[in-house]
Parts: C-alpha cells; structure tokens; sequence
C-alpha cells in the first residue's frame, strides 16, 4: 500500500473520493426524480 500511496498523493485519493460521492447523490436524485415522475 506504501508503493500506491507515493503513486497517488493523499488530497487526489480525497478528492476522488468526494466526486463518487457527489456523483451518487447527483444519480440518486435523478433516479427520485424519474421514479416520482413515472409515478404520476
């Protein structure tokens, strides 16, 4: 892990992980958004 970690620096890994995050919420809402319009 030490070898991955001089790869890719800690704030990248941070900053990764943040997006995927974003980035489902941002599908989740959508995904609300199409089911409560299929709904009525």
């Amino acid at each position: 892990m030490s070898d991955l970690e001089t790869k890719f620096p800690r704030a990248l890994w941070i900053r990764l992980i943040i997006y995927i995050a974003v980035g489902h919420v941002l599908a989740a809402f959508l995904f609300l958004l199409f089911a409560l319009g299929a709904k009525n």
